[in-house]
Order: structure tokens, then C-alpha cells, then sequence
């Protein structure tokens, strides 16, 4: 301590000297050795440095986060022998939805952050999952409802979900949410209770991990019985290394079963790295995802050794093309097209009606973020109109009417923009694939005068054959707010996987994060071609790993 303590005070001295500018930063320095931490964070802490402050001690990486308005103070900390490595905060993007989620700016300033009650489901009985209209079909095709009694839905095991924040008061997550704390310092500074999420990203995820089971819909999270921890690490700038790194050593010394990551970026770091390893040797699995970007490149810190890298399929159980893929993934699950819960009222259900040639009937139907409600049917006559490109618009007349658009080569924001442009007032578009997706159609969260909704590819066409023959075809579209909504990403598909290491884990709480992982491995659902490790080892497998968690 004597000899740092020395060190210390010549950088003292080159600090005194330095000029202090007006903006304050954050940097995550890392010590050598654990000797070095201990010493060096109780020299910081108890005599203090000018213009440098402590905003936390990590002790799970050995690290320390800095506040400091002087660049040169942080350089000449640098010079101190005990220090490995000093990183500035940096941001990736921030995770969100491959086809686009924002909130309305009508819901953006709400505070989801009430107390609520703590739920103790350990006491909980294990319910019997019965497939409902609200089932999203990725806890079937990981067969979670199978492997609940096995791991007793989860009730032993808890996650931390580092992410954009989650709303804890949702119907889905309330009596499963135990605590959050916020690692991200926004523009306003740093708020350790300001952990609700404004994005929906955090709260999306949380459901599919965790939400409870609900009998009257069939809506469920993979360990409904599980418990929740939110960590945000993502905000108005994107996703901090500062935070992240902070988020994980929260989750060490909480002693949480899993973390799961729905973020990442083409690059690590010291810190990211020391992190992870850190949280393997206290047993903590760790869960990332491979990225959107639908190239051969995992991002990190998915791609690191000790981390599940997790690509996501499509319900045909075929690899989404925005998946990213290569040597270091792991595993796949769902990850398009998934439901789950979003802040609450924030998302968007529709009622579709067609009339053909006088004949009503109600079609499936997804809404769109960026629109009003409309709690009174919309009703126009529909006008195809190809791919709602200007082009196209220009052959119809579609004013006063809705257009016919089916989904391809530009963004819906676009088709919309184009249609309303032509003085429609709406516009329904049809897939150019089996299914049905939501998105956004602004990008600050406004709200167009438009009923936009989403039906199924089969039907779309089948309307333009009918219109083009002479027939009338008309529609009432209807929106309301829901608390659910529909997103595609590997963002979705890594909590398919964090919650089935909840219930193993739950089913067998002596299992390191290495045996973890071979379980998962060993117990997943080969799927082909994998000639470049497109799926890993496959699907994830709920009951077959459970099964084999308790035969260990």
C-alpha cells in the first residue's frame, strides 16, 4: 500500500497541473491484480484525488468507473504501474426490433417504475401449460411447457436481463420482477432507480424469458415462475461498455443463475472480457446475441469463449436472413415474429375486416407502431398499388381509398409515406412470406392520421386477383393499444435461450456454466445445411435438456 500510495502521489502532482475541462466523462480503469484493486480503490476512496471520482468499485473485475472533467488526469493514471488497462466509455447502438419498434411520443415520458409487490413462487404450484390464442410459437418449438414440472417452471432460478429497462408493473412480469438498477448515465446524469424501459426492448425480452403464465390466453414467458432483474445498460446514446461491464458485476455479486445480453457489437474489450470470465467462475451462465447484421461474423460479446452465442430461426424453423452466423455461435431459437410484452399500452392490436363483393369476413391482421388509434373502423375501398413505390402510385388513384401494398424492397415507413403522399388514407400491406410482423413507420415516435395494418401473404394476393377481375373489395380497419407486441431479432431469439437455462438451472442449481452449456449443446435439435455453423449445434431443446440437468 506504502509503495502505491508513492506511485500515486507523483501522478498527483501531474494532475495539479493539468487544465479541467467542462464536460464530465466516464472511464472503467482495470488493475493488474487483485492486491493492486484492493489497495489502489482504498487510496481512491479514502485520500481522494482531484478532478477524478469514484462512481463504483468493481471487485468481481478488479476495476474501478470514473467520473473526471480532466482527459489529463486520466492520462496520468495511466502511468501508474498498477493499472492494465483504462477505457474511455463508448456506445454501440442500441437494440431494437430488426423490423422497427417506437414508442408514441403520447406514452414516451410515462414511469413505469411503482413499487410492486414481491412474489415468492417458489411456494408457487406449477401450472400446465395449455396452448392459447396469446402462445407465442417459439415456447412451443423449444418445448418449454414440457420441461416445467422437471424444473418446476423456473421457480429456483434468476435472470438478470441487461437491456434498455423494463416496465416491472406489467401484467405479465410484476409478480416475477424482484429488483432493476440503472448502469446508464444519460444526459441528465446518472439515476440508479431510473431503470424503466422507453425503448420496449428490455420489456420484450423480460416477457419471453420470464412472463407468467396466463390460462385465460396462453400467453407465457419459457420459466414463467422464474425471477426477474433488470439491469439498464442501453439509453438515448446506445449501449455503454462502462455499463455493461458495471451490469455484469452487479449480477455476480447478485448471485443470479444467468445474464442475458440482447445487445452487442463488432468489437470486445478488457473490460467485457474480464467480465464474462469473471461471471464463469462464479457460476453465472451468460447468453448473448449473434447480431442482425445477416453476415459470417458473430458480434461480441456473444462471440466470446465463455459466452451462449444465439442466432434465431423463423417458425418454418429456418434461419432468419437477418441472423448472424459463424465459428463461435452456439445455438439457435425463434427470434422472428415473436409476442411478447412491451410497455404497457404501447403496443398495437388490430381488427381487420374485408368485404368482398358485398361478403364480410374478418381476416388476421398486425397493426403498426406510428399510427393513432382508430377505436372506430376506418373504412375505404382497396386499390392495388405493387410495392408502394412512387412508380406505382402513379398508375391508381387511390385518394380517399386504402392501398394494396404488398412488403419488399423499401421500408413500410416508406410505402406509407409514398401512399399518404397519393392522398391515401391508409394502406394494408401483405407479406411477402408465410406469417405476419409488426414495425414502425416513424422513427421519433410520431403518430401518422393513418390505419396501416399487416394481413397474411395468401390473403394479399388473393384480393389483388379479385380486384383485377372487377370486383369491389373494401376494408374496416380498427386499432387499440395492447400491452403485447410482435418483434424479429436475435435480441428475441437469446432469451428463448436464457430461459431454458433458468429452468435448468432451476432443475439443478450444482451445474457449472460449462456443463450448462454442454447440456444445451448435447440436447439440441440438429438442423440443416450447417455447412458454415449457420445453426450451431441446432434448436434449444427445453425439456431434453432439462431431462438430462436432473439426470446430473
Amino acid at each position: 500500500m506504502k509503495t502505491i500510495s508513492k506511485l500515486f502521489i507523483s501522478v498527483l502532482a501531474t494532475v495539479a497541473l493539468c487544465n479541467v475541462a467542462s464536460a464530465k466523462d466516464r472511464y472503467l480503469v482495470i488493475y493488474k491484480s487483485q492486491q493492486g484493486f484492493a489497495a489502489m480503490n482504498q487510496f481512491m476512496l479514502t485520500e481522494g484525488v482531484a478532478s477524478i471520482k469514484v462512481e463504483e468499485s468493481l471487485v468481481h473485475i478488479n476495476g474501478q468507473v470514473l467520473q473526471t472533467s480532466n482527459p489529463k488526469a486520466i492520462a496520468a493514471l495511466r502511468t501508474n504501474p498498477e493499472v492494465e488497462v483504462i477505457e474511455a466509455e463508448t456506445f454501440t447502438p442500441a437494440p431494437k426490433p430488426v423490423n422497427g419498434f417506437k414508442l408514441s411520443k403520447a406514452v414516451k415520458a410515462q414511469a413505469w417504475a411503482q413499487e410492486v409487490p414481491s412474489q415468492d413462487n417458489d411456494s408457487q404450484s406449477v401450472p400446465h401449460l395449455n396452448e392459447g390464442v396469446a402462445t407465442p410459437w417459439g415456447i412451443m418449438a423449444v418445448h418449454a411447457g414440457e420441461a416445467w414440472d422437471n424444473a418446476k417452471a423456473g421457480a429456483k432460478a434468476r435472470i438478470l436481463v441487461l437491456d434498455t429497462g423494463i416496465d416491472k408493473n406489467h401484467p405479465a412480469l410484476k409478480n416475477n420482477f424482484e429488483q432493476g438498477r440503472n448502469f446508464f448515465q444519460s444526459f441528465d446524469g446518472p439515476n440508479p432507480d431510473d431503470f424503466a424501459d422507453k425503448e420496449g426492448h428490455g420489456t420484450h425480452c423480460s416477457g419471453t424469458i420470464a412472463g407468467a403464465y396466463n390460462e385465460a390466453t396462453g400467453f407465457t414467458g419459457v420459466a414463467p415462475l422464474a425471477k426477474l432483474l433488470m439491469g439498464r445498460v442501453c439509453g438515448d446514446l446506445g449501449c455503454s461498455n462502462v455499463a455493461v461491464a458495471q451490469g455484469i458485476n452487479w449480477g455476480v455479486e447478485q448471485k443470479v443463475d444467468v445474464i442475458s445480453m440482447s445487445l452487442g457489437g463488432p468489437a470486445t474489450s478488457t473490460a467485457e472480457r474480464k467480465a464474462v470470465e469473471n461471471a464463469e467462475k462464479a457460476g453465472v451462465v451468460v447468453v448473448a446475441a449473434s447480431g442482425n447484421g445477416g453476415n459470417a461474423a458473430v458480434s461480441f460479446p456473444a462471440a466470446l469463449p465463455n459466452v451462449i452465442a444465439v442466432g434465431a430461426i423463423d417458425s418454418s424453423i429456418t434461419k432468419t436472413s437477418f441472423s448472424q452466423w459463424g465459428p463461435e455461435l452456439d445455438i439457435v431459437a425463434p427470434g422472428a415474429a415473436v409476442v411478447s410484452s412491451v410497455p404497457q399500452g404501447t403496443g398495437r392490436d388490430s381488427n381487420t375486416q374485408i368485404t368482398v363483393a358485398g361478403v364480410s369476413t374478418v381476416v388476421k391482421s398486425a397493426a403498426f407502431s406510428g399510427t393513432k388509434l382508430f377505436a372506430t373502423p376506418k373504412v375505404a375501398t382497396l386499390v392495388p398499388a405493387g410495392l408502394g413505390k412512387p412508380e406505382d402510385f402513379a398508375k391508381v388513384d387511390v385518394k380517399g381509398k386504402f392501398a394494396l401494398i404488398s412488403r419488399g424492397e423499401i421500408t413500410f415507413a416508406d410505402k406509407i409515406k409514398n401512399a399518404m403522399a397519393a392522398g391515401a388514407t391508409g394502406a394494408v400491406i401483405y407479406n411477402n412470406t408465410t406469417g405476419l410482423m409488426q414495425g414502425a413507420l416513424t422513427e421519433d415516435g410520431s403518430e401518422l392520421d393513418a390505419a396501416v395494418v399487416m394481413i397474411e401473404q395468401s390473403v394479399g394476393q388473393d384480393l389483388v386477383a379479385k380486384i383485377t377481375a372487377g370486383t369491389e373489395v373494401s376494408a374496416a380497419i380498427s386499432t387499440s393499444p395492447s400491452d403485447y407486441a410482435m418483434f424479429d431479432g436475435t435480441s428475441m431469439a437469446t432469451p428463448h435461450v436464457a430461459g431454458v437455462v433458468a429452468l435448468i438451472k432451476s432443475a439443478n442449481k450444482k451445474l457449472t456454466p460449462a456443463q450448462v452449456r454442454t447440456i444445451i449443446a448435447t440436447t439440441a435439435r440438429p438442423l440443416s445445411p450447417n455447412d458454415q455453423n449457420q445453426y450451431g449445434k441446432g434448436l434449444i431443446q427445453a425439456d431434453a435438456a432439462v431431462k438430462m440437468a436432473v439426470g446430473q
